[in-house]
């Protein structure tokens, strides 16, 4: 029953992905599209048939089924993004019973917009009046759950609250004796995340594919919007493959591509590349075509005992370029 289940999730992504679309060119809660974990953005967020455990509720829930710790994983993240925004978010996986039954995942994320002024049209020497200040905070929750339906075949979905509060303003009102009334610009909905990573058995090729903020149109007062909806299938290989077992020891050269398809912009692919040295020290760089505002990514991370340590660096080309934090555990 359970991979027939998993099968119906399969085929329902798969239709989602050919299913055409018209491109809206706008979308909301563009906070769904910043990259959390540390290793993904060092990697040009190339990552969809790499990611795994923790990270993977981010991007690929089908990646979770691949953690490598026996029992649970927990990873932190932290980021400033430009104009002072900051994220904060925690993924978790937990596999009981040595995963007979799959692997639960849950994501936790909220962003921090800072402090805004607000004002509003008044008939004074100004010409308005300022209303107090305001604090936007934006926030994701969600479930999801992976599992191997072969040896060589996962795949995993996510279900997500997502919220968005922009604070108050001021709008008409014909009920109102001023004509006008404070409303709170709330808006939530509940969006879905699927994916599959499909192993070849020709030594480490990976494809993947996912969909990612699938859900109904929302709207914060009178005109609707949707979520920025992204299609991803992706290809990766550790290129130290080609060479001698016993030469390669513990190292490995991961290549990584996604092509990706947005929305609301036009279609771009990500490029990614990482080096891990004696299974400990790993050095990472990455590239996102057709993005003008991206520079090359690049990263590091050490891991030792359970203990993972990522940082990544983006640059930007008229902003400051953002740092990303990730620490990560696992039993």
């Amino acid at each position: 029953m359970l991979k027939k289940i998993m099968v119906i999730i399969v085929i329902f992504a798969v239709v989602a992905v050919v299913y055409p679309y018209k491109k809206l060119a706008q979308t909301g809660f563009q906070f769904l599209s910043v990259s959390q974990v540390s290793r993904a953005s060092g990697m040009g967020e190339a990552f969809i048939t790499i990611c795994d455990g923790a990270d993977a509720v981010f991007y690929n829930p089908a990646g979770m089924v691949l953690m490598r710790s026996r029992l649970f994983e927990v990873s932190v993240n932290n980021l400033q993004w430009i104009a002072d925004i900051k994220y904060s978010s925690i993924g978790m996986v937990f596999s009981p019973f040595e995963r007979r039954y799959g692997v639960f995942g849950m994501s936790i994320m909220w962003v921090d917009y800072g402090v805004f002024y607000g004002t509003m049209v008044y008939p004074s020497f100004d010409g308005y009046v300022e209303t107090g200040t305001f604090s936007p905070r934006a926030m994701s929750v969600g479930v999801a759950y992976s599992k191997n339906l072969t040896d060589r075949f996962m795949v995993g979905g996510q279900i997500k609250y997502v919220a968005l509060n922009i604070g108050r303003a001021v709008v008409p009102d014909a009920i109102s004796e001023t004509g006008l009334t404070a409303k709170d610009f709330v808006a939530s909905v509940t969006a879905f995340d699927f994916g599959t990573v499909f192993k070849t058995g020709i030594k480490s090729l990976v494809f993947g594919m996912n969909v990612r903020n699938f859900s109904k149109e929302i709207k914060f007062y009178r005109e609707g919007f949707q979520l920025p909806l992204t299609f991803t299938m992706g290809v990766s290989f550790d290129l130290l493959d080609l060479i001698d077992s016993e030469k390669r020891r513990n190292n490995s050269l991961l290549v990584a591509v996604d092509a990706v398809h947005p929305r609301a912009y036009p279609e771009y692919v990500n490029l990614g590349m990482e080096l891990k040295l004696f299974g400990t020290f790993s050095i990472r760089a990455g590239y996102k075509s057709n993005q003008d505002e991206y520079g090359t990514a690049y990263g590091f991370g050490l891991e030792k005992f359970g203990l993972k340590f990522d940082y990544s660096y983006t640059p930007f080309k008229n902003f400051d370029g953002v740092q990303r934090l990730t620490l990560k555990f696992s039993i």
